[in-house]
């Protein structure tokens, strides 16, 4: 069977993780991504440090799948190639800085393709008092309020993973996907902009309409949560477990199943989610006192057996061999310029074909070949440094 997105091309003239997301989303479902990268190092995420064999690990977790052409866009030669593939693409996709693709040539490209998908995805989007600021993961968490409400309540903190850049990169392949299902049926392509902050600040759902109809604003909780307990991590003899109870029929399976205390289901302090709440550091002081009874491992198959919501924390080693991942066989292997290396397929599964999980590419590795595909003389561009071909 074909994977969905087998036939499609993607040009795109990216960098760091919003956008490459986006197109490796593409690639994993089959569509061939052409990334266009400086002829001076590439993509700077390739340099943030050279942790997989050499290679940075920001590059080698986006960028999967993707051919890589170097060549310099600040030459008419360059950005001519660009426009030469483009012309045999069905998307184009950047993420330079706000006017830099209209400096070049290559802002209102369906003018002249209506059929092309066309995808703009920027920090603030274009206009507005914040068009020109530099958009960085951490600094679109505090502009969306993210860091307002994460942390503990004496210490804000962004989150561990890139969020705004993730949420950016999610809804500009989720974008394209619509705009090509479109096209199939009318024929038109479409231009279409993504901001790192709107779609950051669509994240921030609940805190928004808490604090626009509530008139309060979501405390940080650390581990816990605002409105359910018992919400945290709690001890064990050997550590601590996450439990998460979410409604009354949890707490009383919690505290009659797992704790061996049914004399709290009677008890008013505890008895709904809202006395819970209430009466948190009661609630959480109660639980704790009988949690520590046993080991993180006894006590995580108790609440299980027992159907309560709960987590062991891991470390990120124990994550890599996570119990779950291995009997699903979710791990494969993909090639890099210096070796090969372990990644883990996409979350969406499809019945009855595998993502497609090509090798991350070399700064260049494709650039000779593309030249050729395009009908641009490799030997000359190369030679002047217009191009750059890995060795």
């Amino acid at each position: 069977m074909n994977r969905p997105l087998d036939g499609f091309t993607v040009v795109a003239v990216e960098q760091a993780v919003a956008a490459p997301l986006a197109t490796r989303n593409l690639a994993d479902l089959g569509a061939r991504v052409i990334k266009v990268e400086r002829v001076d190092g590439g993509d700077f995420a390739r340099a943030y440090d050279h942790t997989v064999h050499g290679t940075g690990a920001h590059f080698v977790w986006l960028n999967r799948g993707k051919e890589s052409i170097a060549v310099d866009l600040k030459t008419p030669e360059g950005r001519d190639v660009v426009r030469r593939l483009v012309a045999k693409a069905d998307v184009f996709l950047q993420n330079l800085a706000p006017g830099a693709a209209e400096r070049l040539g290559l802002g209102d490209l369906t003018a002249e393709r209506p059929e092309l998908v066309a995808v703009n995805l920027s920090g603030f989007g274009a206009g507005g008092p914040m068009e020109q600021r530099k958009a960085y993961d951490m600094l679109i968490q505090a502009e969306a309020g993210v860091i307002a409400i994460t942390g503990t309540p004496e210490s804000p903190a962004k989150t561990g993973i890139p969020t705004a850049d993730i949420a950016a990169g999610m809804y500009c392949s989720q974008a394209v996907l619509a705009a090509l299902l479109r096209r199939c049926r009318t024929g038109a392509g479409a231009t279409i902009e993504v901001s790192m902050l709107e779609a950051t600040v669509e994240w921030m759902g609940y805190a928004l309409y808490t604090r626009m109809y509530a008139g309060t604003q979501p405390a940080r909780m650390g581990l816990s949560h605002s409105a359910i307990a018992p919400y945290d991590a709690f001890p064990t003899r050997d550590g601590q477990v996450l439990i998460g109870v979410q409604n009354d029929a949890g707490w009383r399976a919690l505290v009659t199943a797992v704790l061996d205390a049914p004399e709290l289901t009677e008890d008013p302090r505890f008895a709904t989610n809202v006395a819970r709440v209430r009466n948190r550091a009661e609630c959480d002081a109660a639980v704790a006192a009988r949690t520590s009874r046993w080991s993180t491992s006894e006590l995580d198959a108790r609440l299980a057996a027992a159907g309560v919501p709960a987590a062991q924390l891991k470390e990120i080693d124990q994550v890599i061999d996570h119990p779950q991942l291995r009997a699903r066989d979710r791990w494969r292997q993909v090639g890099t310029e210096h070796a090969r290396i372990n990644a883990l397929l996409p979350p969406v599964t499809f019945a009855d074909v595998e993502a497609h999980m090509g090798d991350v590419p070399a700064l260049g590795q494709h650039t000779r070949a593309l030249l050729d595909e395009v009908g641009v003389d490799a030997d000359d561009l190369i030679s002047r440094g217009i191009a750059a071909q890995a060795t």
